[in-house]
Formats: C-alpha cells, structure tokens, sequence
C-alpha cells in the first residue's frame, strides 16, 4: 500500500530541502521525493497523512549503549517511589543492580523514547541478550564503533547540527526511515531539539506518533 507523507518542508539531508514536499512510501522503501502537489498526482489512490513541520532523514544516537546498556529507566508509575523518575546511572546502577530482565525492560522503556526523538538507529556494541531483543523489536538499527564522549542524551541533536545526526540522506528505491518534528525549519529545529519530533517511520510503518 502507498502511504504519502507530507510536511511544510523536507530536508532530504543532500540537497536542497522541499517547501510542501512529500515523500511517498511504498512498503518498506521510498519511491518518490518531490512537492506534494507532484506526489499526489501521480498517485491519487495514495493513503494521505500530513504532518505539520519539518520531515526529515531518521537520527542516529550515537550514545546508544550508554543509554540502552548502562542507563536504568525506572518503570513509571510502578518503580518511581522506590527509584524516582530518572535514569539510574553509575553508582546508583550499580547499587540497582538489575536483573537481565530488567535491564531489557529499561531498554524496551528506553526505546520508545528514543523513537519519540526521531531515533531510527543507534551505535553499539549491545551485548546483553534481553537490551538486543528490546532493540530488534523497537526496529532500531544498530551501528558499529563506539559512541561519542561526553554524558548520555537522548537527543541526538544535543551539542550537535541536525544534520550531523541524519543516518542517511532520503533517497528513492532507499529505506523508508524518517521523522518528523513540529518545528518551521531546520534553525528551529537545532534551537528546540528532538523533543519536538511528532512522528517517526521505520521500514515504513509508522512506530511512535505523538498523541
């Protein structure tokens, strides 16, 4: 089924961006990237969702196993009287001590957020079995190399340009991996973050929206 996406603007990530663009999705895959008037004509039988703000390439965090592997995400409302509601870290982890199955349930926690950020990728190594699991189903994509210096954030585009943290440019015939943020441009976007994304798109299917 085609799904047409539209938005006030795509950066495609190589290229000149797109004022009332659209990336049309077909499966798992792009198959066009082009003004939403030229999208829509050729497809007319396209399901449409039109999203207010910016579309652009899926992110990469690239403190991902600091996040999924040595981060502990409290279960709320459930643990938040015993451990609070922020992540656990060092020696407050280490005091925790979770069991593996614990741990994947922070990683599953921890994956819903970090696709509430527009979050389609994140780098390695993952090495407990249970955060793996967590991962392959949120459908993140998992990168080699270590991660970058400095504390664990969530956004990708802290300290960073957003185009620093495009895994890839969009690209017809290539993964459908996108998000959106609501937010007029890509200068608002590096001023408010990813905490402004409203929709992110992984093998094309729609995984976090915001309610």
């Amino acid at each position: 089924m085609l799904t047409l996406h539209a938005a006030d603007l795509v950066l495609p990530g190589d290229r000149e961006p797109v004022p009332g663009g659209a990336v049309l999705v077909d499966g798992d895959r792009i198959a066009m990237i082009a003004a939403y008037e030229d999208v829509a004509a050729g497809h007319p039988s396209a399901r449409v969702r039109r999203w207010p703000g910016v579309l652009t390439p899926g992110l990469v965090n690239r403190h991902g196993a600091a996040l999924l592997e040595r981060t502990y995400f409290p279960d709320d409302p459930f643990e938040v009287d015993e451990l609070g509601t922020e992540p656990l870290t060092g020696a407050a982890l280490a005091a925790l001590g979770p069991s593996e199955s614990r741990r994947g349930n922070s990683a599953r926690r921890c994956t819903q957020k970090l696709l509430a950020h527009g979050v389609v990728a994140v780098t390695g190594p993952i090495t407990t079995p249970a955060v793996r699991t967590a991962v392959q189903r949120a459908g993140l994509e998992v990168l080699p190399g270590g991660g970058v210096e400095g504390p664990s954030a969530l956004d990708p585009f802290a300290g960073a340009k957003p185009s620093e943290a495009f895994l890839a440019p969009l690209a017809v015939g290539g993964p459908a991996r996108f998000a959106v943020f609501a937010v007029p441009d890509e200068a608002a976007l590096a001023a408010q973050g990813a905490g402004t994304c409203i929709a992110t798109v992984v093998g094309g299917r729609l995984v976090h929206r915001r309610r």
